[in-house]
């Protein structure tokens, strides 16, 4: 069944990681921003890690 009332939707990122830390978290946000962006949803990441920009 698929919601037709979402047209944006915000995503936060996971914020700053310490050494040693993978970077699961980015790339699962990357994959979501993906996935809605795929069904037409406009998206905005908010991601304090200036690593990753």
């Amino acid at each position: 069944m698929q919601n037709n009332d979402l047209n944006k939707v915000l995503i936060l990122g996971s914020g700053a990681l310490k050494i040693g830390e993978a970077g699961e978290f980015d790339y699962s946000g990357s994959q979501a921003l993906k996935a809605l962006k795929e069904e037409g949803i406009e998206t905005v990441l908010i991601n304090p890690n200036i690593a990753t920009v």
